[in-house]
């Protein structure tokens, strides 16, 4: 058998280096849109290029800064392009083609155009935003108002995202035992697809009563979050009757999603957090009402018993002064007959002596109708402590406007309502509606 000829893989390599090498042996302008943005501790930065068509990569390479281009090409950038130089945008650089042994077909980037700042993606971006802004789409979720109770979620997202788990699981399994409906509206979250399948997700939303719609997707590349930067997904956002609420990305992103909807937060966590401080906000209200009320009948029934005390000595002042000047002028009357009459008119002094008995009489019976009259108030007052009603069983039942209900007319089915004990207080949801008119024969509506 024949022996092959054939060549050792370092010498194809030093071949394939020759000619790359001989045949561009020229420094060369190329765009391409930088992948990744790598800056190491020793100087050197690696990117990785890339170039799309219709959303899939059909070119990839490596490229270099060396430590001695780096600073100076990245400051140049800086302040020429008004943005920092990283990942996710489109640039012009100037390359010298290398071929590595190891590591194949390098980029080394000696010069940086800052005529091309933007990019493809950050001009249609900026060209975006300033749509939005002019039309009035950036405001118009600004407008709406999330309910002070959200109970009732619309969540747009992958169900198998872990964002979306911890999202679940911070905001049904919280402590205080908070109740909310959660409703899932799976989408695509990434692709050239995506927005359209946000979109219609969406208007799926839009079919159903929500208290707020929610948007979430964990961190990734900046072209996996691209699709945020949609315009058609900004207006159907900004549109939306329902308060949405995003949490896209990492801290440091920055989407035209986030910047039409309602609000933004950063992590699922925080999203959580957002809904479950509402009601927490509403707990304390409720306490510092109860502590208001509490303070404000604990003085009511402090002032009375004031008054009473003040009324019921001013009344005996004036009954002892008033019987104390009868029995003075008794005492000159009886001293003036028995000096003058005594004889002719003892049975007049008689007489007298009986009305005295009589007014002294009708005194205590005066004294003992202000006591009972005072006893009266008393208990009367004691009847209207809050807390006395409550500890009888009877509660207090606050609408949604956290009035005092006294009325069933205002009471609709499917409304929360809270209901205070002496003990303590719950919200509840109402199932149904009777009146007294209409349902006379019920006896037990439980």
């Amino acid at each position: 058998m024949a022996q092959r000829e054939y060549m050792d893989l370092l010498e194809l390599q030093e071949r394939i280096k020759e000619g790359i090498e001989d045949a561009f042996p020229e420094r060369y302008w190329v765009k391409a849109e930088i992948a990744s943005f790598s800056p190491r501790s020793n100087g050197h930065c690696y990117l990785e290029l890339s170039q799309s068509r219709g959303g899939q990569p059909v070119a990839q390479s490596r490229a270099m800064i060396w430590k001695w281009y780096f600073p100076r090409l990245k400051a140049f950038f800086e302040q020429a392009a008004g943005q920092p130089l990283q990942a996710g945008i489109t640039v012009l650089v100037k390359v010298q083609v290398s071929y590595s042994e190891l590591y194949g077909i390098s980029l080394f980037i000696e010069d940086i155009d800052p005529a091309f700042t933007l990019g493809e993606k950050a001009l249609e971006r900026k060209r975006t935003i300033e749509f939005l802004t002019r039309e009035g789409y950036m405001d118009m979720q600004k407008e709406l108002a999330l309910p002070e109770l959200p109970y009732r979620l619309a969540v747009i997202t992958s169900k198998t995202a872990a964002g979306y788990g911890d999202f679940k699981r911070h905001l049904l399994e919280n402590e205080e035992g908070y109740a909310f409906r959660l409703d899932l509206f799976e989408a695509l979250m990434q692709g050239e697809q995506a927005p359209a399948s946000i979109l219609s997700a969406i208007l799926e939303v839009q079919e159903q009563p929500y208290d707020a719609l929610l948007i979430l997707r964990g961190g990734g590349s900046d072209l996996d979050l691209a699709c945020f930067d949609d315009p058609d997904l900004a207006v159907a956002i900004a549109s939306c009757p329902v308060p949405v609420v995003t949490a896209i990305g990492h801290d440091r992103d920055v989407h035209i999603a986030d910047m039409v909807a309602h609000s933004s937060v950063k992590t699922p966590t925080a999203l959580a957090d957002l809904f479950l401080d509402a009601y927490r906000a509403q707990d304390q209200l409720q306490d510092r009402l109860a502590q208001r009320i509490s303070a404000a009948a604990r003085q009511l029934l402090s002032r009375e018993e004031l008054r009473l005390k003040s009324a019921d000595a001013a009344v005996q002042r004036a009954i002892r002064g008033r019987l104390s000047a009868l029995e003075m002028l008794l005492q000159r009357s009886v001293g003036r007959i028995s000096r003058g009459l005594l004889q002719k008119y003892a049975d007049r002094a008689r007489l007298c002596e009986a009305a005295i008995h009589r007014v002294r009489f009708a005194a205590q019976a005066r004294l003992s109708a202000e006591v009972s009259r005072v006893a009266l108030k008393e208990a009367l007052i004691g009847a209207s402590d809050p807390r006395k009603i409550l500890g009888l069983g009877y509660v207090l039942v606050t609408g949604k406007d956290n009035k005092v209900l006294k009325t069933v007319e205002k009471v609709h089915v499917g409304d929360r309502i809270g209901v205070r004990f002496s003990d303590g207080s719950l919200t509840a949801k109402v199932d149904e509606v009777y009146t007294e008119n209409i349902d006379n024969n019920k006896v037990n509506i439980a």
